[in-house]
C-alpha cells in the first residue's frame, strides 16, 4: 500500500505485481510482457549492487508495461519504485551466481528454456497471423455490444473524498501524530473551516495535498478497509475523526456522493473496445489453427499412444 493514499494495497512490490497482472489480464495480447518486460541495461544507471546495475531504460520499460492509472500511481510512489529497483538488483545478482555455477546448462533448465522459448515464439506468431483490423469494432458494433450487456454495466455508489494524511514512520511517534491529527480534525470540523487549505498546509499525501486533499471519485471497495466503515456514516460536507491505518492517520471529508447507476457508453467504450478486439483475435486465432488441421492429414498412432499412457 502506498502510505500516501486512501486506496487499498499490500505493499510496494504488490503494487507492481498487481499492475503488471492488470496489464496482462485475460483478453489482452498474450505476449505483451515478452516484448516489453525490462531486459536491457541501457540508459543511465539508477542503482548498483556490486557489479550489477539497473539502467533507466529498464524502469521505462516497466512503466510502459503498466496501465495508465497504475503507471501514474507508481511514478508518484518512490518507496514502490525503490522496492522494484532492489528486487531487480537481487534478481540480477542471483542470476549471475547461477550462471557462475553453470546452472543454465543443467539438462532440466535447458528443457524448460526450450519449452518457454517455443511458447513465446508461437504466441507471438499466432498473434501476428490473427491480427484484428484496426477499424474493429465499428461504432455500430460497439453500440450493439453495449446495448446487449448494459444490464451488467453497473457503477456502484461512488464518493468524492478529500483527506488530510499524517504519516507514522516510527511506532514511537504514534501518540504525537495522533494528537496532531485530533487537533487538525477539530479545526477541519469547524463551521468556517477551509479543509482544502488545511490539507495543502498539513497533509503528507504528496499525490493529493496540492489539490486540497481531493482524492477523486472512489467506490467503497476501492478504499482502505479502515476508511470503508467511516465514509458511509458521513453527511455531505462532514469531516471524520482521525482514522488510523497501517500508514498513519487520515482525516476524511465527504465532498459529494454519486448514486449507483448504469455506466454510459462513453465511460465503458475504451475497455469494451479492448474486450471486443480480444474476443475477435481469439476467434481469428482459433480459426487459423483449425485451418491447419483442415489443410493437412492428421494421424494418431493409437497403439503407441496406449503404450505411453499405460506405462506412465
Amino acid at each position: 500500500m502506498s502510505a500516501r493514499t486512501l486506496w487499498a494495497g499490500a505493499g510496494a512490490l504488490a503494487v507492481i505485481a498487481v499492475a503488471v497482472t492488470l496489464a496482462l489480464r485475460p483478453g489482452d495480447e498474450p505476449v505483451a510482457a515478452a516484448r516489453t518486460a525490462p531486459a536491457a541495461d541501457s540508459g543511465p544507471t539508477l542503482a548498483r549492487l556490486g557489479d550489477q546495475h539497473v539502467g533507466s531504460d529498464e524502469l521505462k520499460a516497466l512503466l510502459a508495461l503498466l496501465p495508465e492509472d497504475a503507471r501514474n500511481q507508481l511514478r508518484n510512489d518512490r518507496p514502490a519504485l525503490e522496492a522494484w529497483i532492489r528486487a531487480r538488483l537481487a534478481e540480477k545478482a542471483l542470476f549471475q551466481q547461477a550462471q557462475t555455477q553453470g546452472w543454465p546448462q543443467r539438462p532440466e533448465i535447458l528443457t524448460q528454456t526450450r519449452a518457454a522459448t517455443e511458447q513465446i515464439v508461437l504466441r507471438d506468431y499466432l498473434s501476428a497471423v490473427s491480427k484484428v483490423p484496426d477499424d474493429y469494432p465499428s461504432d455500430a458494433q460497439l453500440q450493439q455490444a453495449y446495448d446487449n450487456g448494459k444490464g451488467g454495466l453497473q457503477l456502484p455508489v461512488r464518493y468524492r473524498l478529500s483527506q488530510i494524511f499524517l504519516r507514522v514512520e516510527n511506532p514511537k511517534d504514534d501518540e504525537a501524530v495522533r494528537k496532531q491529527a485530533q487537533a487538525l480534525a477539530k479545526q477541519a470540523q469547524a463551521s468556517d473551516a477551509d479543509f482544502a487549505a488545511l490539507a495543502r498546509e498539513h497533509s503528507q499525501d504528496e499525490g493529493t495535498a496540492a489539490q486540497g486533499g481531493d482524492t477523486g471519485l472512489q467506490p467503497l471497495a476501492g478504499l482502505l478497509p479502515e476508511v470503508r466503515g467511516v465514509v458511509p456514516k458521513l453527511k455531505q460536507g462532514g469531516v471524520s475523526e482521525p482514522v488510523q491505518s497501517a500508514a498513519g492517520y487520515h482525516i476524511i471529508k465527504l465532498v459529494s456522493q454519486e448514486p449507483a447507476r448504469t455506466a454510459t457508453l462513453e465511460e465503458v467504450a475504451p475497455r469494451l473496445r479492448e474486450v471486443l478486439r480480444a474476443q475477435r483475435q481469439e476467434q481469428l486465432a482459433k480459426a487459423y489453427v483449425e485451418g491447419m488441421f483442415d489443410s493437412a492429414t492428421l494421424s494418431i498412432d493409437g497403439a503407441a499412444l496406449n503404450k505411453v499412457v499405460e506405462g506412465s
